[in-house]
């Protein structure tokens, strides 16, 4: 528990910092005098791939077999320092059908998560940008088997204060502007939903509700989300490829969950700048600050 209270108040004062970042004038902008425009990086992708999945609540055996999912992440620079901070909205919603070793024994699996987040932004040189901050997110979920009678489903369900991280490299090869990134998000902090072992969710359903909450801490609740990506900007298309490895472990009342994916990630992006009610007027004197490239 004093682990536990320690990082809490690391996560507490990770936000304490970012907010008073929001008081902090950017010096490029008060340099020039006038605000900058910040464009819009929002991105659609879909991913394929394998997914390893032990439930103890559901079964003692490592189920194996196909993840897929699609995502939404919009990254823009902050109003308030945008050279400086850039912020992170992302979703995923996820699918996944494995198999227990025999193969005669199916598991699915259901995700949905949504996070946002904040990062400071460390210029090295013209091409390599370095990120650090800190985020927060919700997540919900569900595992079934039809094979179980009494315990059919897990369900799933956490929020979470995490510490995120990663780098940005942007080169050309010939005429071609390419963008190559790399996120990484760990939990810190927060709550998480389990019930007892073997405790039926019909008794929680009557009322049988202690215990269900806990404290999530990377001791009991581990997970580490890794992203890279290359954008190949084409003009005003963007193409974007990567890869995307999620790690994921919790342990609470003797029940243990584990769950590892790899996917290819494949999309579509796109930049652009939200024009207020004077139009696009000076728009292309103004300073324009990209959150990536």
């Amino acid at each position: 528990m004093k682990l536990n209270r320690l990082l809490s108040a690391i996560a507490a004062l990770v936000l304490a910092v970012l907010a008073a970042q929001a008081h902090t004038p950017d010096s490029t902008v008060a340099a020039a005098g006038s605000r900058p425009e910040r464009p819009v990086l929002s991105a659609y992708t879909v991913s394929a791939g394998s997914s390893h999945v032990a439930e103890t609540y559901l079964s003692p055996l490592k189920y194996s077999g196909w993840s897929t999912a699609l995502a939404y992440e919009r990254t823009q620079a902050m109003r308030f320092a945008p050279g400086r901070w850039v912020m992170r909205l992302h979703g995923k919603l996820a699918v996944e059908r494995t198999l227990s070793p025999a193969r005669n024994a199916s598991m699915w699996g259901l995700d949905l998560n949504i996070g946002w987040g904040m990062m400071r932004r460390f210029r090295l040189n013209s091409s390599w940008n370095i990120l650090a901050g800190g985020a927060t997110d919700i997540s919900g979920g569900v595992l079934y088997t039809p094979r179980n009678g009494n315990n059919p489903v897990a369900a799933k369900a956490s929020w979470t204060v995490n510490a995120t991280a990663g780098a940005v490299f942007n080169t050309r090869i010939g005429r071609l502007p390419i963008s190559a990134r790399y996120i990484a998000e760990m939990p810190l902090t927060g709550i998480f939903f389990s019930p007892e072992y073997g405790e039926l969710y019909y008794e929680i359903y009557l009322g049988n509700h202690k215990g269900l909450v806990r404290g999530a801490w990377p001791g009991n609740f581990f997970r580490l989300d890794n992203l890279a990506t290359v954008d190949l900007r084409l003009g005003r298309t963007i193409i974007r490829a990567g890869y995307r490895c999620g790690i994921f472990s919790s342990k609470a009342s003797h029940i243990v969950t584990r769950r590892i994916s790899h996917s290819f990630v494949l999309g579509i992006a796109s930049e652009w700048i939200a024009l207020s009610a004077k139009g696009n007027r000076g728009l292309a004197d103004a300073e324009i600050i990209s959150s990536q490239y």
